[in-house]
């Protein structure tokens, strides 16, 4: 394995990463996560306007960030659903602040960050069914919202990448496009490049196998909503862009889904970030990848909100 000399710089870094005060072996992943994206992920873009709130449901509330980028009117602007990453685990607000602030200025759309609740306090379906039922009501509530029904995609990284596949699945005509960041798509764990990067760097074998069983019930071992290689049906789903990283466990899994895809009829392209590790889009203090891959995610999204297909 042959890692440049910033990616190596990083990995050293994170090694030095102490979580403050952890409770337990979960908020310890947690505070990783939280402090990881804050110490890497660079300088903030402002954005137009920051809007929190909660949508209803039967028996809680899902929040969601609004992000309106610089320099846009608010009516009838395009939309983008963010579902973030953190082996369904970890993630939210803080840890994806900066990735997001970059995409709406790039995208020129709203995006609509979605703090889905997280395994293993609340496993498979909870964050889908957050994802799926927070995507209606922005639907719904498009007109209030200042955005076109019409003109919304999704983007997830990660384990959010996989909850993206599964709600396209679901909901695809709703949606133009979806992008995809290394997508934590299989619970097996036995991919060659699981094989290669069993101790990391970033993730670790032993990691990914808790986070599946906090997050993946007995019942639903089957079930291709909760791990999207499975998925045969994919006539919903609407023009994809995957990204994957050269150095990461996931790689293979992600290829995999891309060839089931692919083999599906699903308009894909895919894109290999040569000398990358997973989870590089919180590393932009360091990694000019960062900007290039939110370039080409606003590039794919801009083609696709523009062909009406």
């Amino acid at each position: 394995m042959q890692l440049t000399p910033k990616i190596t710089q990083i990995l050293n870094h994170l090694e030095t990463i102490q979580p403050f005060n952890p409770q337990d072996s979960l908020d310890g992943a947690r505070k990783f996560l939280e402090t990881m994206s804050l110490q890497l992920s660079g300088k903030k873009e402002a954005v137009a306007v920051i809007e929190e709130l909660h949508i209803p449901q039967e028996n809680h509330q899902i929040p969601v960030r609004i992000y309106r980028p610089k320099g846009k009117e608010i009516q009838q602007s395009s939309a983008i659903i963010y579902i973030h990453g953190g082996w369904f685990i970890a993630g939210g607000y803080e840890t994806h602040d900066a990735v997001v602030r970059k995409l709406a200025n790039k995208t020129g759309s709203v995006v609509i960050f979605i703090d889905y609740r997280l395994a293993p306090e609340h496993p498979f379906p909870a964050g889908l069914n957050d994802s799926l039922d927070s995507i209606k009501w922005v639907i719904q509530n498009a007109e209030s919202l200042g955005i076109d029904p019409d003109k919304i995609g999704i983007i997830g990284d990660s384990a959010g990448a996989a909850l993206a596949t599964a709600v396209s699945t679901k909901i695809g005509k709703h949606l133009k496009f979806q992008v995809l960041i290394y997508p934590a798509v299989d619970n097996q764990l036995n991919s060659k490049t699981w094989e290669t990067y069993e101790n990391g760097p970033v993730l670790n074998k032993q990691g990914g196998i808790e986070a599946w069983a906090g997050y993946l019930p007995e019942e639903e071992k089957e079930n291709p909503l909760a791990i999207p290689v499975l998925i045969k049906d994919f006539k919903e789903t609407p023009s994809t862009l995957i990204i994957l990283a050269e150095h990461d466990p996931l790689l293979d899994d992600g290829k995999q889904l891309s060839e089931n895809m692919k083999n599906a009829g699903v308009d894909i392209s895919i894109s290999f970030y040569k000398d990358m590790v997973h989870g590089f889009m919180h590393m932009g203090e360091l990694l000019e990848e960062v900007q290039s891959a939110v370039d080409e995610m606003a590039a794919f999204a801009h083609q696709k909100l523009k062909s009406g297909e």
